[in-house]
């Protein structure tokens, strides 16, 4: 491994993958820009759908290999409980911090004041028809898988979750009996990682294709005057990730800048392809080289793409507010808190279903103050580019949250961390890939 890590800052710039992607989605505007017929064939958008199913397809058998073998090699049973409250209670802080950034930046940059555009409530519908429908008990009872199957071939991840957890337990319960079936499934996740490390080498034709097709079918013109919403809600997002991570970092000991370095690979990926799942198994490999136990990073992650959505708690409350100011209705004190506390109900139920981010913001204005609903066909037409700042603030929000869990739960290598963020580990490197874990 050290030899790997040696020889790996000796690649040629023009075979580094964050170079790759990074030429790629800026090719991608270009070709999106200026040939936006072209652009706007199916087979363009292909590309970026097809790599995202690519990762999606290693998403199950990451998680089900990661948390088993996590819970199999511990002894303690309390400790997974231990994990799982930790995780929560540090989710539902930092989303309330988000949540509370987003009502402030509103209030005092004001972006949706004089605005002068029209509403649609029939461009709407179909979102604000999803929030009415969705219900917190249903929610809980879809963790539940109907079969084990069932679970894996859709791509839950809380289903495979549970799963996971449950055949952990039972494994760690056969003792020495179940030696070779935990060695079998520590072997196929090394098998796994190395597939990751083969399928992200198609990360620039993704990014490209996603970029080109997204820019070629909304261009340049969708921006028009909400381009103040869009750079309110950028600038929001980079304050957040910046001083609310960067404190939570620092009071964990490391540095928020080297953290976003490391995962650079990964930020580019779902910039390019606009979903924070593209990235999920590469973080999880990269947070085991961190220094995080395998148990914590088995639970935590995955868990965060449900219950950690900092983008879209900023996005929600920063849009709620935009779409108020708008239409000139005056939102007191008393109705934003509620705004607050009605947001960190909804942005969980949503999880997993395209447009989470509109359904949620719908059920909010629902609840709130439903003459806002037809409010947001405002900002319907730009929700594609948010959707991109919404998905990188959740991975930083993410790869944060399971860092320091790990510190929290005392699983954290402090000089696997130092060691990690100082150098660069390439995730389409299939050699360092399968020796993981």
């Amino acid at each position: 491994m050290s030899a790997t890590t040696t020889a790996a800052p000796k690649k040629p710039f023009y075979r580094v993958l964050y170079v790759q992607v990074l030429v790629a989605i800026v090719l991608g505007v270009i070709v999106g820009w200026l040939w936006p017929e072209f652009a706007k064939n199916e087979w363009i958008k292909a590309l970026g759908d097809g790599f995202v199913k690519l990762i999606k397809m290693v998403i199950a058998p990451v998680i089900f290999c990661t948390v088993v073998s996590g819970i199999a090699h511990i002894s303690e049973v309390k400790k997974v409980g231990r994990v799982a409250v930790k995780a929560l209670i540090y989710f539902e802080v930092v989303s309330t911090f988000a949540l509370a950034l987003g009502l402030i930046v509103a209030n005092v940059l004001h972006p949706g004041a004089g605005f002068q555009g029209q509403t649609n409530a029939a461009a709407v519908a179909n979102f604000a028809k999803q929030a009415s429908e969705m219900k917190s008990v249903d929610f809980v009872l879809h963790i539940i898988p109907d079969t084990v199957v069932g679970a894996f071939a859709q791509g839950e991840i809380l289903q495979v979750l549970l799963f996971a957890i449950l055949f952990g337990f039972a494994l760690m319960a056969l003792g020495e009996r179940g030696h070779t079936m935990r060695a079998f499934i520590d072997d196929a996740a090394h098998a796994i990682f190395g597939v990751i490390a083969i399928v992200v080498k198609a990360a620039p034709i993704g990014a490209f294709g996603a970029m080109a097709f997204t820019i070629g079918r909304y261009g340049p013109q969708a921006l028009g005057n909400l381009a103040g919403l869009i750079a309110t809600f950028y600038l929001t997002a980079l304050v957040f990730v910046v001083v609310v991570l960067g404190t939570i970092a620092r009071i964990a000991g490391f540095s928020i800048f080297k953290f976003l370095k490391y995962i650079k690979d990964e930020l580019l990926i779902v910039l390019g392809t606009s979903s924070s799942e593209s990235a999920l198994p590469q973080m999880m490999e990269k947070l085991e080289r961190l220094g995080c136990s395998k148990p914590v990073v088995g639970l935590v992650v995955p868990t965060g793409y449900s219950f950690n959505l900092d983008g879209t708690n900023i996005y929600m409350t920063l849009a709620t507010l935009f779409i108020a100011q708008a239409m000139n209705v005056d939102l007191s004190f008393g109705e934003q808190i509620t705004i607050l506390l009605v947001a960190m109900l909804t942005s969980k139920g949503a999880s997993g279903i395209t447009g989470a981010g509109f359904i949620t913001l719908a059920g909010t204005l629902a609840a709130v103050r439903p003459e806002l609903v037809p409010g947001m066909a405002i900002v319907l037409g730009i929700d594609k580019f948010m959707s991109e700042c919404r998905a990188l603030t959740n991975l930083c929000g993410n790869g944060v949250a399971c860092v320091v869990v790990a510190w929290w739960e005392g699983e954290l290598d402090r000089d696997k961390l130092r060691a990690a963020l100082d150098r660069d580990i390439d995730p389409a490197d299939i050699e360092v890939a399968v020796t993981t874990g």
